[in-house]
């Protein structure tokens, strides 16, 4: 096969929809995990593992973590939101949030919500808890890990802002003097645009170029992709460039909160793609061997897509770097063709 075809929302299957999409290639296929329906309110079954051989037709592949099986009590049976699976020191680490729900708080319980991580040898486990009491203190969420070349790795996640901590994976404790994570930023600092005032989220680390670079969305607009750079894992960090390299803008879709969150003054054009959300991202290796971004496209309901609803679907694109900085070519929504003809290097 010399190119690759695809067409987003890559699944559409409402049996299929998921948020918070995480893609990790394993051999010659691709693992998929992320946020499982019903995402805000119900029981939340767990945390959901799908694969494929191709990237366009996904089947699952188990629960890595059934809330049925786990007891009233377990101080994890929440919502686990966002999980993501990363790759170090020949093992799999899972990482949730959530918090207990039990009877007394049924439905969505995210107020006792912390970061938990789980590991295994083979990526469909079985997985065996590393941190048996959370990590971090007040709200926690979007935990994701980065292992640099040293070995060293680092915690990321979001709550009122993006926070780091450099954590031992062998036994789940934070490392240095701090013993909870450390705020990176808020939406609302001095000198962020306007673009970030209404929350971020979701952050997502990778090394490239010889830099550390830290892809993070934004709701304020719509929902967009941010990216800043720093010399080392826990930065500082800066925002490069100024403005969203991905996403989608609607003021209908967000003029309520906007209003209530005081920045309903915003002056912005509403992007000319069929979709409510595009983000929250995840880094892959992609069918050509570069850096693929994947994350959940939630199509306009009745827009494009025939029969799709406005379930949030996996959606992937390709990315490049030019000019020190990346740049992510859509959201796309029609067929695109990808030479295979790249060479990661």
């Amino acid at each position: 096969m010399s190119e690759f075809r695809y067409t987003n929302p890559i699944t559409r299957d409402p049996a299929l929809s998921m948020r918070d999409h995480c893609i990790l290639k394993v051999g010659e296929r691709w693992f998929c995990t992320g946020t499982s329906q019903p995402a805000w309110n119900g029981p939340n079954p767990g945390v959901r593992l799908l694969e494929s051989d191709d990237l366009l037709h996904w089947r699952d592949a188990g629960w890595l973590i059934d809330a049925s099986e786990l007891a009233v009590d377990c101080p994890f049976n929440g919502r686990f939101w966002a999980p993501e699976i990363h790759r170090a020191h020949g093992r799999f680490y899972l990482t949730v949030n959530s918090g207990h729900e039990g009877p007394q708080h049924p439905g969505r319980r995210m107020d006792d919500h912390r970061v938990w991580i789980f590991a295994a040898d083979a990526i469909t486990g079985p997985y065996t808890i590393l941190t048996p009491n959370g990590l971090g203190s007040g709200f926690k969420n979007d935990a994701s890990l980065f292992t640099d070349d040293d070995g060293r790795s680092y915690l990321y996640c979001s709550g009122g802002g993006l926070w780091q901590a450099e954590i031992d994976l062998l036994t789940g404790i934070f490392r240095g003097e701090h013993a909870d994570f450390q705020q990176i930023c808020g939406p609302r600092d001095v000198g962020n645009p306007d673009w970030m005032i209404g929350g971020i989220e979701g952050p997502f680390v990778i090394k490239r170029h010889g830099a550390y670079w830290m892809f993070f969305s934004a709701w304020t607009r719509g929902y967009e992709i941010g990216v800043m750079r720093a010399e080392h894992p826990l930065g500082p960090w800066k925002l490069t460039p100024e403005q969203p390299v991905f996403g989608t803008r609607k003021r209908s879709y967000r003029a309520k909160q906007a209003l209530e969150g005081g920045y309903g003054h915003l002056v912005f054009d509403d992007t000319p793609d069929p979709y409510l959300e595009v983000g929250h991202n995840a880094i892959f290796e992609g069918p050509d061997g570069r850096d693929w971004l994947c994350c959940h496209y939630i199509p306009d309901d009745g827009a494009a897509f025939g029969e799709s609803t406005a379930l949030p679907q996996l959606g992937m694109e390709p990315m490049d770097f030019r000019a020190s900085e990346w740049s992510i070519h859509g959201p796309t929504w029609s067929e695109q063709v990808v030479p295979l003809t790249v060479i990661k290097s």
